[in-house]
């Protein structure tokens, strides 16, 4: 068997623990050092695709539609949403950690297509809560991949997205009728509830790591009325 190389680590800000970044072959890893697993594996993408699909189902019309994506990770999704939006959109991708940036440059690029040179797509090096936060409708989509979905594994202060006054600073942020859509690795009752309450009307889809088979995702649905 191929061993794995280790190509790069990376500190998760407030102390959120490191990433380790490695290549087997043509595969790649992201996993956080302490945790037994991956966090991102370049060959586990289908539910990170089918979260931007979903998200912006409504837009393959809509001219110069604003999409949001928190979260590079691989790029998958972000691929993802370049796809799913017209020539004359825009997909911003807010990544907090500028070494994932640096990876999805390289190499790894390769895996979805080299996302971050679409010239639809910007770039914005930071926590995607500083776009969240605005209250200015801004965004038709909104798709976050955010840690490990509304209970966060990696920062505990990404829970503040999920929270009622994050969902409501997010509810301001999207344009009417706008779609939140979030990834998590199981469901959450109690998510689905604070959704609602915000103001939403929400749904969630399972779906798998790999078409009909994998791991069992949780994607939720929000729309903005």
């Amino acid at each position: 068997m191929i061993p794995w190389t280790q190509l790069g680590t990376a500190q998760i800000p407030n102390n959120g623990g490191e990433l380790k970044f490695s290549q087997r072959a043509d595969e790649f890893s992201i996993r956080l050092s302490g945790i037994r697993g991956e966090l991102m594996n370049s060959r586990l993408y289908n539910s990170e695709k089918v979260l931007a699909e979903l998200g912006c189902a409504y837009l393959n019309s809509t001219d110069n539609a604003q999409v949001l994506v928190g979260g590079l990770g691989m790029g998958y999704t972000l691929a993802a949403a370049l796809k799913a939006v017209t020539s004359n959109s825009q997909v911003t991708v807010a990544e907090l950690i500028p070494e994932v940036v640096v990876w999805n440059q390289g190499p790894l690029g390769n895996c979805a297509k080299n996302p971050l040179q679409d010239p639809r797509t910007k770039l914005h090096v930071g926590d995607v809560r500083e776009l969240l936060s605005t209250k200015k409708p801004t965004f038709d989509a909104i798709l976050l991949d955010v840690d490990n979905g509304p209970e966060g594994l990696t920062q505990k202060g990404n829970n503040s997205i999920y929270s009622a006054k994050g969902l409501d600073d997010i509810y301001k942020t999207l344009r009417p009728k706008g779609m939140l859509a979030v990834w998590s690795a199981g469901p959450d009752n109690l998510f689905i509830g604070r959704l609602k309450k915000a103001g939403f009307k929400a749904d969630t889809r399972i779906v798998r790591a790999r078409p009909g088979k994998g791991s069992r995702h949780t994607i939720f649905l929000a729309r903005k009325p």
